[in-house]
């Protein structure tokens, strides 16, 4: 999956859960019965009995995986295959092979962990790096772990623009044409729209703010279409995108380090990350759950910075030349995360109509 495609996994709507949950007669799986409290030792002589891991939507090309299976591959004998899907096919998949589960893990969106341990489908884990992942980014029981994080930044092509925005506030006063993608499915657009609505007052219980932003730029013809990625903003499409930090990051890298301006807007901004979640029906649990204490050590954070992800460990070390490819700690210092995923998920429902009849109204 190219790097554009990041954060868009979730967009599968919950109807093909449902559909492929139909599948299934609902029995149980001889894993239902896993200790998930075993000794680290314990998970990893059990993981390389199993000797194998299967993950879905985790491809070698997104967030820079490949490092981490080659890595599990070598240093405890795991072999590794990936099947890459949306969130939502993701839990479809495991519930609908409860009786010949052919998942152990998956990476899904933070607002997807809850609904798989809603549905019963998720064994849990913690890992030995509990303490150190921040309350927001996990699930009390560990039943889902935030590996990584993206926070919703401003990639300015310096060719079109004289002096890049630094702040929502600039952005507002300038006469600079925006592109968010589009906001009726995008799920990167939706927390454009959020992070907007943060900086001038609201949340994810108040959208309106956001919405207010974006028609004040139709109104003055500055809301442009299309989607901002590697083939607009390389032939200079675009003048100002807001994008997840980790896009911005890698499309810059992909056509011009000296020709884009990367930045959190200064003001505020939102940051939400991806789970892994274990398959309650895997049949390689401990492999597992190897993988997931893996993707949280040094090594597995650093690898998901190399590919431009944060760590969700704020502790984590990383090397310099690794440190050196992501933003600097500081822009983040006034970045907020989802209070409420519940509110937020009741609110993305909402924005395609709100965006269609109170922004495009007004596009030109």
């Amino acid at each position: 999956m190219t790097i554009q495609k990041w954060w868009k996994k979730g967009l599968v709507g919950a109807l093909a859960i449902a559909m492929l949950a139909a599948c299934s007669d609902g029995s149980s799986s001889a894993n239902k019965e896993v200790d998930s409290n075993l000794s680290l030792e314990e998970v990893v002589n059990k993981a390389k009995e199993e000797g194998e891991v299967h993950s879905v939507g985790m491809p070698d090309t997104w967030a820079n995986w490949v490092e981490t299976w080659e890595e599990l591959g070598t240093e405890y004998g795991i072999k590794h295959t990936d099947t890459d899907m949306s969130s939502a096919e993701e839990l479809a998949k495991f519930e609908a092979e409860k009786d010949d589960a052919t998942a152990d893990i998956g990476d899904v969106g933070i607002a997807f962990g809850p609904i798989a341990k809603e549905k019963g489908l998720t064994l849990p884990y913690k890992t030995s790096y509990w303490d150190e992942i921040p309350g927001w980014a996990k699930d009390d029981e560990g039943h889902w772990i935030v590996g990584y994080t993206g926070t919703i930044s401003f990639i300015t092509d310096k060719n079109n623009v004289k002096n890049p925005p630094k702040s929502w506030e600039d952005l507002k006063n300038s006469d600079y044409k925006v592109s968010i993608g589009d906001a009726l499915t995008a799920n990167q657009a939706h927390f454009a729209i959020l992070a907007a609505a943060m900086a001038f007052g609201g949340d994810e219980s108040n959208i309106q703010p956001g919405i207010d932003f974006f028609a004040e730029l139709a109104k003055e013809d500055r809301l442009q279409g299309g989607d901002p990625n590697v083939a607009t903003l390389e032939k200079g499409e675009i003048e100002v995108a807001i994008v997840w930090d980790f896009n911005a990051l890698g499309y810059r890298s992909q056509i011009d380090e000296s020709r884009f301006d990367i930045v959190i807007p200064a003001e505020s901004s939102v940051t939400s990350g991806y789970a892994t979640v274990i398959n309650k029906y895997a049949k390689n649990p401990h492999a597992a759950m190897l993988a997931r204490e893996y993707i949280l050590s040094d090594a597995g954070q650093e690898n998901l910075a190399k590919g431009y992800a944060r760590p969700i460990r704020e502790n984590v070390k990383l090397s310099d030349e690794v440190k050196a490819l992501l933003l600097p700690a500081e822009m983040y210092k006034n970045t907020k995360t989802i209070k409420d995923q519940k509110q937020w998920e009741e609110t993305t429902k909402q924005i395609p109509q709100l965006y269609q009849e109170q922004v495009l109204i007004h596009a030109k």
